[in-house]
């Protein structure tokens, strides 16, 4: 079974209790699910929005990484998220995105691994890397670490210790 990197996000509603929730439903699909601290987040590309609270969650997968995005879709749309409503990178009350599936590379219209922009968000790779500190990227071998080392402040605070 693949190690599967998860990063989730909120900032709608009791986004704290929302990303707890949501890690427990994992719990029951990914075997040995750790997840990482709660990190504090500037919004990235809309700015006229609340603060997001984010986190990384990583376990084992049995299936394939499009039956792990419809397990995230249905989970994201028990907490109320409506893609059809919301604007892009706009509010959410939960947002789950596949950073990583295994050392897979994947490259579809509805699902992109490791996550299209993972290399770009501050808020993704730091939980990702409290969780595996030694992460590679898959394809090119690059350290996350080293990735996330020279990206900009973007504005991404630890607040809680690993629960």
């Amino acid at each position: 079974m693949p190690l599967v990197v998860l990063g989730l996000g909120s900032n709608l509603g009791d986004s704290r209790g929302i990303i707890f929730n949501a890690v427990k439903i994992l719990e029951k699909s990914l075997k040995d699910l750790r997840a990482a601290s709660l990190y504090e987040t500037e919004p990235l590309h809309v700015t006229d929005q609340n603060r997001f609270i984010n986190t990384a969650a990583a376990g084992f997968y049995e299936g394939t990484p499009g039956e792990l995005l419809s397990l995230i879709n249905e989970i994201e749309a028990g907490f109320g998220r409506d893609r059809n409503k919301e604007r892009r990178w706009g509010e959410r009350f939960l947002d789950i995105d596949i950073l990583l599936f295994g050392d897979q590379i994947l490259n579809e219209p509805e699902l992109q691994i490791p996550h299209l922009r993972l290399r770009e968000r501050r808020f993704a790779l730091q939980p990702l890397l409290e969780l595996l500190p030694d992460a590679m990227e898959p394809g090119t071998g690059l350290s996350y670490r080293s990735i996330c080392d020279a990206l900009p402040d973007q504005g991404v605070t630890k607040i809680t210790n690993n629960r």
